[in-house]
This record gives structure tokens, sequence and C-alpha cells, in this order.
């Protein structure tokens, strides 16, 4: 005799039909050796290094806030805060330039883009240190003319005028291309649009097109804020006085180079932690849009209460 369980199962009140009323997924055992063997691992590591006593972790310890470390520290992060903010502006210069339809603007951006996404920074940084070897004095005159005011190259140019000069213009060529980017994911109707309002290109990429262009730009900027940060330990080798240099001064006296190297090792693990922390806010906050969420509003609710891009311009080209 059928059971109700089982006629309710089956539309055809079928009495072999299962009743899956209480059904449950099946046991993830497969889920949970793996989560065994990768924990074994990590633990058999951790102990492996924590207990070897050739990292030298009292030597890490001791040096870790060390003036000489710490001082290199501020350097590092000042380098990448400059640096970041030259790139970033001459970058979006660079990619207004390649957007132009002056052929000169585009082809001089062009150029730039290529030389200095072509070249290692490496290379670049030893070029500026070495500056005064190709050119022994700065002028500014007119070309083939007469020289106005002139400097001794070497005194322009010290480590740490070349470490900002190579990493801001070696940044400035990969942001171009970000900003770029993110100005094209920008409906190319806007602008028509903007134009016939009689909006300048100026105030429409300032007002409409830029604000717009923000949720695609910002994330891999952040990746870009992260490299970095790494990027200035490159300047050691033109003796800047950043977190390797620092730390390698040290280990020249004491001859602890793992220990001390682990010290710079652990100071750009929490930096580039705390910024993928803040990358992560950013991309969520101007990735909320693709987000679903049971308390938000209906999708068609939201698109009849927001601006039409039309509307938009036209508020700016009122204001």
């Amino acid at each position: 005799m059928s059971t109700a369980a089982d006629n309710i199962a089956s539309p055809d009140g079928d009495a072999n039909a299962r009743d899956v009323a209480n059904a449950h997924s099946p046991f993830p055992l497969g889920r949970l050796a793996a989560w065994v063997v990768t924990l074994a691992i990590a633990a058999y590591f951790t102990w492996s290094v924590a207990g070897n006593e050739n990292f030298g972790w009292s030597v890490v310890a001791h040096y870790f806030f060390d003036p000489t470390v710490i001082s290199g520290l501020y350097v590092s992060l000042g380098l990448t805060v400059v640096a970041m903010a030259f790139g970033i502006v001459l970058g979006l210069l660079l990619a207004i330039a390649r957007l132009s339809k002056d052929r000169l603007a585009n082809s001089l951006a062009s150029l730039f883009i290529w030389f200095f996404r072509s070249t290692p920074l490496l290379v670049q940084l030893i070029f500026w240190y070495n500056l005064s070897t190709l050119f022994p004095t700065l002028s500014i005159g007119i070309p083939f003319g007469p020289t106005f005011v002139s400097w001794d190259t070497n005194s322009v140019i010290s480590p740490m005028t070349a470490a900002i000069a190579g990493l801001a213009l070696n940044e400035a060529a990969y942001m171009a291309e970000i900003i770029r980017g993110g100005l094209l994911s920008v409906d190319k109707g806007q602008f028509e649009t903007a134009e016939a309002f009689g909006m300048t290109r100026a105030r429409a990429l300032s007002r409409i097109i830029i604000p717009q262009a923000m949720r695609s730009i910002v994330p891999p900027t952040g990746n870009q804020l992260i490299s970095m940060i790494k990027a200035t330990s490159l300047v050691s080798v033109i003796a800047m006085a950043d977190l390797l240099y620092s730390v390698q001064s040290i280990y020249n006296r004491t001859f602890e180079v793992v220990p001390m190297l682990l010290v710079a090792v652990i100071w750009y693990l929490l930096i580039t932690s705390v910024l993928n922390v803040g990358q992560s806010y950013i991309e969520r906050y101007y990735g909320r849009g693709d987000r679903r969420s049971g308390g938000a509003k209906p999708a068609r609710e939201i698109a009849l209460a927001a601006p039409t891009s039309s509307q938009l311009v036209a508020q700016e080209a009122g204001q």
C-alpha cells in the first residue's frame, strides 16, 4: 500500500517513487580529506620553519624595529606615494592623448607608452642614475640657439630624483593603458550627447566620463600600487636607502643575510596585506551595482529611479 508521501512525490502517483522530503546532500568526504591533507602539510611546513634555527628568528626579532630598517621603510612608502601620484597624473594625460584625434598627440603618447613598457624598470633606473655620463649638463634654452640656464647633471640627478623619475615614468606608461581602458568602457554615446548639449571635451571628461570610468580604473590601480611597493626594492641598486638597501647595509656588517632578508620580507608582506584589504573594500564599493542581495530594490525600480545618461549630461551642461 503506497503512502500519501509517495503519491505526493510522484505526479503520476507511482508507488515506486522515492520520497525526497527528507533528502540531503551526501557527506563531502573527498573535500574533508583534502582539507585534512592541506592542514597537515601547512602545519608541518610551519613547524619546520619555526623550529629551524638557521632562519635566525632571534635576529629577525632584534632588527625588526631597528631605526635603520624603519628609516628604509619610510623611504619605500614615500617613494610609492610620490611615484604613484606622478604616475597617475601623467598616465591620465597620456590616456587622453591616446584617445585624441590629434595625430601628433596620439603618436607621442603611443611612443612614450611603447618605450617605457618595453624596457625593464631596473634598466631605466640605472640609466637615470648615470644620466651625467650622457649629458654632463642640463640646460634650458632655444634648440640650436642660446642657452638661458644650465645645471650640472650630478647636482640635479641624485639617487632620490633618479628613483622618482624612473618609478613615476614607468608607472605612467602602465596607468595610461589602465585609464584608457576605463575611459573606453564608458558608452561612446555619452560623448556625443555631451557635445550635443554644447559641453567642451574637457568638461565632458571631468564631469561625465571619468567618474563613470572609475569603476574600471580603481581596481587595477590598486594592483599597480601593490606592485609599486615591491618595485621600490629595485632602487637599492642605485644606492637609494630604501627598505631592502637598509637591511643589506646591516647584513653587510653582521653577515646575517637570511635573517635580515626575512625582516624585509615580513615588512613587505605586512604592507601588501594591508593594501590588499583596502583594495578589496574599494573593489566592493565600485562593484556594488553587480551584486544581488535579498534586501536590494528590484532592478526595474532602480532603473526607473536612476537618471539616464542624457539626463545626466543635461544636468551637467546646465550648471
